[in-house]
């Protein structure tokens, strides 16, 4: 049996959360929504066929597994609005980045709170979500977490320590792949090929390698030691990437997308 899901804040992530529940056989009817917006409401209601309320509490009454999916920024004021309206048979789960489980149990008592960061692909059911209970969290309560999250995608569970490096690396991950596509999009365009055929190029070798990598045991290393022959055309153009810093440049990027993760989180407990 499928728990009964809320989701509070049904922004872009809320959305596809929902859509992916739905595409998993979840019924409409075990479902609810809150947005802060009547229109908004409307929109998904006749989208989604899931009923949106304005006040969250309604939308968790009756809902077994609670998923926060505002901004970090307005936690605080949702736990606000919700405090001592939990029962002690519902599930919180944060999709808030870097917002730690303390500010949840700090807000809301004793309740099982599990924080997870899913990324974007949970639109076409191929997330990767991250998740990590906390202290008040049961392995069945896991369990049904787990159910929830892998409707839009595969799952890992992790120490919380771990999930600002997370969300720097597929939380954020996307963004890095598409500007990697939008490059070379663009070079594809320069050297003379038309743009149709250009974006089709791109966008099906990013598909076809992500789907090697994650299908196949080889380590990236091999991989691309398999297209690189001596001297051969692979091998001059990973020369200049290398050259140019790109290696570094992702390492710093995910490490000022996890400090910036962290001080979200910092700033959500007040520190």
């Amino acid at each position: 049996m499928k728990p009964t899901v809320a989701i509070l804040g049904a922004g872009a992530l809320g959305e596809i959360l929902a859509g992916g529940l739905l595409r998993a056989g979840w019924s409409p009817d075990d479902l609810s929504l809150a947005a802060r917006r009547e229109q908004r409401c409307a929109e998904l209601q006749e989208r989604l066929g899931v009923v949106c309320h304005l006040d969250p509490v309604a939308a968790l009454e009756g809902r077994h597994i609670v998923v926060v999916a505002v901004k970090p920024k307005d936690v605080a004021t949702l736990l606000d609005q919700i405090a001592g309206s939990l029962s002690d048979d519902q599930l919180v789960v944060s999709l808030a980045a870097g917002v730690p489980t303390s500010v949840f149990e700090r807000g809301l008592g004793d309740v099982p709170v599990v924080r997870a960061m899913p990324n974007t692909p949970a639109l076409v059911d191929e997330a990767i979500t991250a998740y990590s209970p906390g202290q008040y969290v049961s392995e069945d309560a896991l369990k049904e977490v787990a159910s929830v999250l892998e409707a839009v995608g595969k799952t890992v569970m992790l120490d919380e320590h771990l999930m600002d490096a997370v969300t720097a690396v597929s939380g954020t991950g996307p963004a890095y792949v598409y500007l990697l596509a939008e490059a070379l999009t663009d070079a594809a365009i320069r050297e003379g090929l038309p743009r149709h055929a250009a974006q089709l190029l791109v966008d099906q070798t990013l598909k076809g390698t992500g789907a090697l990598l994650a299908e196949t045991e080889l380590s990236p290393t091999k991989l691309r030691a398999q297209v690189t022959s001596p001297g051969g055309t692979t091998a001059a153009a990973v020369h200049v990437l290398e050259e140019g810093g790109f290696r570094a440049a992702i390492e710093d990027a995910v490490r000022a997308a996890a400090q910036r993760s962290r001080e979200m989180g910092e700033a959500a407990a007040g520190e």
